[in-house]
C-alpha cells in the first residue's frame, strides 16, 4: 500500500489536502490520529517567508507526531519561491509542495495558484529552481486545467516531472468550476499514464466507496481528501477499514463527536490564544455537528461562543436536546 515521494516513504494511500483556514496543526494532528498517511499545511506565501511575516511563521509550525508532512508554498516568482525553499529547508518537514491549483480570485489575479497552469514555461522554471534550492522532494498540486477549453493537466504534469517534481496531486476540476459540478476522475488516469512519478488523485472523495472507486478507475498512487475531512477526521479510518477489509465503519455517535470537538478546541488553544482558537473553532463545530437532528438550530448559537466554557455548555445543552 505504500509509495515513495523522492526519499520519503508514504506508508498508505491517504493524504489530507491543504485547505486555508482548516488544515492547521491541531486539525492535522487529529487527522493523523485517525489514520491519514500524509498531511499538507495550509498554503504558505513564499513572499511571507522571504520577509519573515509573523503570520507566515505560525503557518509553518510542524510537529514530529504528524510526519510525513508537506509544506505547501504559493507564489509565482521562481527566484522568490526558490529563496523561500532555501530559508525553510532546515525545518522538520518532509516534502515541499507548490500550489498550482488554488482557484480563489485574489490568488489567481496575482498570477498564483491555478493561474500558473496558463503558463507552462513558468511552471517549468519554478519546479526546476525550487528543486535545485532544497534537499526535500518537490511536488505540485494542479487542476484539470484553467477552463474547459484549456485542459492541460497532462502537459503540466510532464513538464513538472522533467524539471524535478517527485509527485503530482491532481484536483479533477478546472479552475472555472471551483468546487462545483462533478470531478472528472479520468483526467487523473490520464496524468497517471503520462508520468512515472506518483500521482495523487483529488476531488469528490467523501466516502470509503468513493476512495475505492477512484483507485479502481484511475490507478492513482494516493488519494487526497480535503473537504470530505472537514468535521470528519474519521473518514481516514473509515476508508482504510473499507479498503483493507471491505467493512464500512459506522459514523461516530454524538458523544464521540463532542469529545473530539473539545479535544480539537483544547489543542487549538495550546497553539493560539483562546480568543483566536474559539473563533476559529466555530466553523469546525458547524461541520462536526452537521447531519445530527436539529443541528441547523444548534448552529445558530455557535457564533455566540467566545470561551472553551461556552463551547462545553453549548455542546452539553445540545446533547440533552438529542435525548428529549
Amino acid at each position: 500500500m505504500s509509495f515513495r515521494i523522492g526519499n520519503v516513504e508514504i506508508k498508505g494511500k491517504l493524504s489530507l489536502g491543504p485547505m486555508a483556514g482548516v488544515t492547521d496543526l491541531p486539525f492535522r494532528l487529529l487527522c493523523k490520529e485517525k489514520g491519514v498517511d500524509l498531511v499538507y499545511t495550509e498554503m504558505v506565501s513564499a513572499k511571507g517567508i522571504r520577509y519573515n511575516n509573523k503570520n507566515t511563521k505560525d503557518l509553518l509550525a510542524v510537529s514530529n507526531y504528524e510526519r510525513p508532512v508537506a509544506i505547501q508554498l504559493f507564489g509565482s516568482e521562481p527566484d522568490i519561491l526558490a529563496d523561500a525553499a532555501k530559508q525553510i529547508d532546515h525545518m522538520n518537514f518532509d516534502i515541499l509542495d507548490i500550489n498550482m491549483g488554488c482557484p480563489v480570485p485574489k490568488v489567481v489575479n496575482n498570477g498564483e495558484g491555478s493561474a500558473l497552469m496558463n503558463n507552462p514555461g513558468l511552471v517549468a522554471e519554478i519546479v526546476y529552481k525550487v528543486s535545485k534550492a532544497t534537499d526535500k522532494p518537490v511536488t505540485i498540486k494542479i487542476r484539470k486545467g484553467f477552463t474547459k477549453d484549456s485542459i492541460n493537466a497532462v502537459e503540466i504534469a510532464k513538464i513538472a516531472e522533467q524539471n524535478g517534481a517527485k509527485a503530482i496531486a491532481v484536483h479533477a476540476r478546472t479552475r472555472e468550476q471551483f468546487y462545483s459540478g462533478r470531478a472528472d476522475w479520468d483526467i487523473i488516469r490520464q496524468v497517471k499514464e503520462a508520468v512515472s512519478i506518483p500521482v495523487i488523485g483529488s476531488g469528490d472523495v467523501v466516502s470509503p466507496m468513493d476512495a475505492s472507486d477512484m483507485l479502481a478507475q484511475t490507478g492513482c498512487d494516493g488519494i487526497m481528501i480535503a473537504r470530505g475531512a472537514r468535521g470528519n477526521p474519521w473518514i481516514f479510518e473509515q476508508v482504510k477499514t473499507y479498503l483493507d477489509h471491505g467493512v464500512i465503519k459506522p459514523k461516530p455517535e454524538y458523544t464521540e463527536v463532542m469529545e473530539l470537538i473539545l479535544r480539537h478546541a483544547k489543542l487549538a488553544i495550546q497553539h493560539k490564544s483562546e480568543y483566536t482558537a474559539i473563533r476559529e473553532m466555530r466553523k469546525h463545530v458547524a461541520w462536526y455537528t452537521s447531519g445530527f437532528p436539529g443541528s441547523a438550530k444548534f448552529r445558530n448559537h455557535i457564533n455566540e461562543i467566545e470561551t472553551i466554557g461556552d463551547l462545553k455548555s453549548l455542546l452539553i445543552e445540545y446533547q440533552l436536546s438529542l435525548h428529549n
